[in-house]
């Protein structure tokens, strides 16, 4: 096995731009794998191209009817004011930020402390509701659960409550839809609908606190001493969070904020993930907020990525990957690469050479790969890769000193798991 490589300006001494690899012989491949290579071919749906038959990205939202105005899209030190501009005593925003971020609750019947004449009124302007359930879908083992949500308008989210021993993920999402129309996620078969508003995505928190609260999350012993309350958050749900980046980070630093004006949250239990929208990596690295950064790659090479992952066909593998070392360099926070293992398709081991190659040429120490086995659908060619291709696919990443550890995939028999999400009612 052996790489021809280029080199072009980057890092002084660093060789940023590891274009190819070369296969030198197809018999570099461990039992069990076939060693062809599938294309990423869209399966049961009709990929949206543009005028020159590329896959359709977009980047901007629909223009369609954002939800009503609630507490949690006003900055914190503009809340005041705003409670202020409906007519009302200014400190009732803190009033209202205890019940909410705190309590979990909208319920006007619940807020003893304000008047009685004007709460209803109060709540209905400040806190409307959001979210309404449609469904929920619950693992036989209980520490999953995926919730289906109709927003005001109509449209359809989800996202997963997971229980870990000690700790409570939520998977979020930041849009209706996604406009990244890859081909092998189910999210991105609709397209994009429109973006959510900070709100709706800070409401999924609280009303999955509210349930936690009220027990409705089995799945351990509560003797393990596992929190009631989300404590990490995922933004790997519907849609594309860096596309929605302001809103994006209005939400996080409301769940960051603490009690009364937001959700009291560690930033290091926040990971945001992208597909790799190069301009937005740089300037979430500038926020200085140090939340987990993680690039969905799924291929180390442009070749391939260009169809797995169209928005490759802006920003290049080598391009993404020197955004996700600056964000590094800039936060100190180590960046997670995201890989799903699809059968055939992206788990050769030349692949894992060169993606240990490109990684371990911006440095040591940066990053973590986490291979996920694609969740199998019977029949298809997106599939997960056979055991014995993911041990030998982690192996040589861990034989080049690249940290790598496979993730636990949550809800697949709810489709609740990565890939899965398409709010289906």
């Amino acid at each position: 096995m052996e790489f021809m490589t280029t080199t072009s300006s980057g890092t002084p001494g660093v060789n940023t731009n590891v274009t190819r690899a070369v296969q030198a012989y197809p018999t570099d491949e461990v039992p069990g794998s076939r060693a062809t290579q599938v294309r990423p071919v869209p399966e049961g749906w009709q990929q949206q191209k543009d005028a020159e038959g590329r896959p359709l990205l977009q980047f901007a939202a629909p223009k369609k009817g954002m939800p009503p105005t609630h507490l949690a899209d006003i900055p914190t030190v503009d809340r005041k004011a705003y409670v202020a501009s409906l007519g009302f005593p200014g400190f009732r925003a803190a009033q209202l930020g205890t019940h909410y971020f705190v309590h979990h609750t909208n319920d006007p019947s619940a807020m003893t402390d304000l008047p009685a004449a004007s709460r209803d009124d109060l709540v209905a302007k400040v806190l409307p509701p959001l979210l309404t359930e449609v469904r929920r879908l619950q693992t036989d083992s209980g520490d999953t659960i995926k919730f289906l949500w109709k927003l005001h308008d109509g449209a359809l989210i989800e996202s997963v409550l997971m229980r870990y021993p000690g700790r409570v993920t939520l998977c979020v999402s930041s849009q209706a839809g996604c406009g990244m129309n890859c081909p092998f996620c189910a999210t991105g078969q609709a397209g994009l609908t429109r973006n959510m508003s900070a709100a709706e995505i800070v409401e999924q928190v609280v009303l999955a606190n509210r349930a936690l609260a009220h027990g409705e999350l089995g799945g351990r012993a509560r003797h393990d001493h596992t929190p009631d309350r989300v404590g990490n958050i995922v933004f790997m749900g519907m849609g594309e969070p860096l596309a929605n980046y302001a809103r994006l980070m209005q939400a996080v630093r409301t769940m960051l904020a603490p009690a009364p004006d937001g959700l009291g949250m560690s930033a290091r239990g926040i990971t945001i993930s992208t597909v790799g929208l190069v301009p937005a990596i740089r300037k979430l690295a500038e926020e200085g907020l140090p939340v987990t950064f993680a690039l969905s790659l799924h291929a180390p090479d442009d070749e391939l990525r260009d169809e797995l992952i169209p928005v490759n066909s802006r920003w290049k593998v080598d391009e993404a990957l020197n955004a996700a070392r600056d964000y590094f360099d800039k936060t100190g926070r180590r960046v997670s690469i995201e890989y799903a293992l699809i059968k055939d398709m992206n788990d050769h081991g030349w692949r894992a050479d060169l993606l240990a190659a490109k990684l371990n040429n911006r440095g040591r120490g940066w990053v973590h790969v986490n291979p996920i086995p694609l969740n199998p659908t019977p029949g298809s060619i997106w599939t997960a890769s056979e055991p014995a291709v993911q041990r030998e696919f982690v192996r040589r990443l861990e034989v080049a000193g690249v940290p790598t550890t496979i993730r636990d995939t949550r809800g697949r028999d709810i489709d609740g798991a990565c890939g899965q999400l398409a709010a289906a009612d």
